[in-house]
């Protein structure tokens, strides 16, 4: 059987100031247990190949920006248009990324039909209920979480003007997380809101709200905090909010994230810029339940801040010429990547990221013997679906013991094949799997640990291989 040779070195695309030993910000995050993504626009994907090769060598999870709006997808009652979402939803399978459906209900950006149709409460419930049955069912299983509900409360915490709440009352809310996970059951269903990152009158209602929703047994998973910060006024409190909203048995994740600056930018304001952005990703990383952080728009020369703030911009991870600001770097080195260095950005056909669709099947052990001097290889399954999974081994070295390189075999003994593998260089024989460390994380210091991924098939069974490591 010919060898199938997967590995995370592609044709790197950043100037060369920018490179060095770090890996993009994908396998940062994926080494992390997060993800990183960005708000991506379908016409960009395909007609901009600077925007194309940011959003998929350097992102692991994708959000339309607009293209799963109802006023996008529904422009006419009973009338679909997918045809954007359907490109974003392909782009990110082809580049191994999950996909945040972003949204399903929410006041603004409606079509006109829906806004002005005078609907009373009973019609305007079954129109609710088959929009979202019919846009969460389109997509079933190629999205990881949804946006269900966005921006429900006003600043003041009280419930948002908005054709639901108006005809429907506050129980629209738990009838639409009912709607999706019927449509769903495997997507992560979410509240999205902004001004409710610190603790506050509005988070705290949104709060409220979520106890209560739990309380119901509605099918609540996870919250979203937008994050569109202003030039040094992260909230100091975001870390012990994120926390108290995992605390109340939900995911939370950073949706929205970017940071405006009155322009021009200097020095001193994009050094600010990468703090702030370093303060949200060390927030997220303190919290168990923060599944990851998204940015909104990929370049300065994408962003939406210009034209909705007189005066203010730049406010994204790389400038309006497709090049990092000094914010990539920080993210970088708070994703455990190395300190004054730079993040490669490989092609998107050679890197490959999880793309937890399903729910996650923990059926994986790790025991492998001891390999060099009492280091060790721990192999785990975080994502299993259909006849596909996702896994990862992770190297560790105790205090005292370190490695210069390493290299890892195994046998699949159910017949499970190797697809794509990123941090690693991996080729499969037959049954047997062999993974060597990639020129830029050989090397494993004492209490250190490195991960490399992988995506194969699998068919009956999928049963955790032992792995030796040298």
């Amino acid at each position: 059987m010919t060898a199938l040779v997967c590995t995370a070195l592609g044709a790197v695309l950043l100037p060369a100031a920018a490179q060095a030993a770090d890996p993009p910000l994908r396998d940062l995050a994926a080494a992390k247990g997060v993800y990183i993504g960005n708000a991506v626009a379908g016409g960009k994907l395909s007609g901009n190949t600077q925007y194309a090769a940011l959003a998929g060598g350097q992102f692991n999870s994708l959000t339309p920006e607009n293209a799963m709006k109802w006023g996008s997808v529904e422009p006419t009652r009973g009338s679909f248009n997918w045809a954007e979402a359907d490109q974003i939803v392909a782009f990110a399978q082809a580049h191994n990324q999950q996909v945040r459906g972003h949204t399903l209900v929410w006041h603004s950006q409606n079509p006109s039909w829906l806004t002005n149709g005078g609907f009373g409460a009973t019609e305007l419930r079954g129109i609710l209920q088959q929009h979202i049955a019919t846009e969460v069912g389109r997509y079933q299983g190629k999205i990881y979480a949804w946006d269900v509900l966005n921006e429900l409360f006003n600043e003041d915490g009280t419930y948002r003007s908005s054709p639901w709440y108006g005809t429907l009352g506050a129980g629209f809310v738990a009838d639409s997380l009912t709607w999706a996970h019927q449509a769903d059951p495997a997507a992560k269903l979410y509240i999205n809101d902004y001004n409710v990152e610190g603790l506050g009158t509005k988070s705290d209602a949104l709060y409220n709200l979520v106890r209560s929703l739990k309380a119901q047994g509605a099918p609540i998973d996870g919250v979203g905090f937008q994050a569109h910060f202003v030039l040094g006024q992260v909230p100091s409190t975001l870390q012990a909010n994120l926390q108290r909203f995992a605390d109340l048995g939900v995911d939370v994740a950073v949706t929205e994230l970017d940071v405006r600056m009155q322009t021009p930018s200097t020095q001193a304001k994009l050094a600010q810029q990468a703090t702030d952005y370093g303060t949200v990703v060390k927030a997220c990383l303190a919290v168990t339940r923060c599944r990851g952080i998204t940015g909104w728009d990929v370049s300065d020369a994408d962003s939406w801040v210009p034209s909705v703030f007189s005066g203010y911009g730049a406010a994204t991870l790389y400038d309006e010429n497709y090049q990092p600001k000094p914010a990539v770097r920080t993210v970088a080195t708070a994703l455990g990547g190395t300190p004054g260095g730079g993040t490669a950005s490989p092609s998107p056909s050679a890197t490959a990221t999880p793309s937890p669709t399903a729910t996650p099947t923990p059926t994986a052990t790790s025991t492998p013997p001891p390999g060099g001097a009492g280091c060790s290889a721990a192999y785990t399954v975080p994502n299993q679906w259909n006849t596909g999974f996702s896994g990862s081994v992770t190297v560790s070295c105790p205090a005292g013991a370190s490695l210069s390189n390493w290299h890892l075999d195994w046998n699949f003994t159910a017949g499970q094949q190797l697809t794509q593998a990123w941090s690693a260089v991996c080729t499969q024989t037959g049954t047997h799997v062999s993974c060597a460390n990639a020129a830029w994380n050989g090397a494993v210091g004492p209490g250190g640990s490195v991960t490399l991924g992988f995506n194969g098939t699998w068919s009956g069974s999928n049963p955790p291989p032992v792995v030796t490591l040298s």
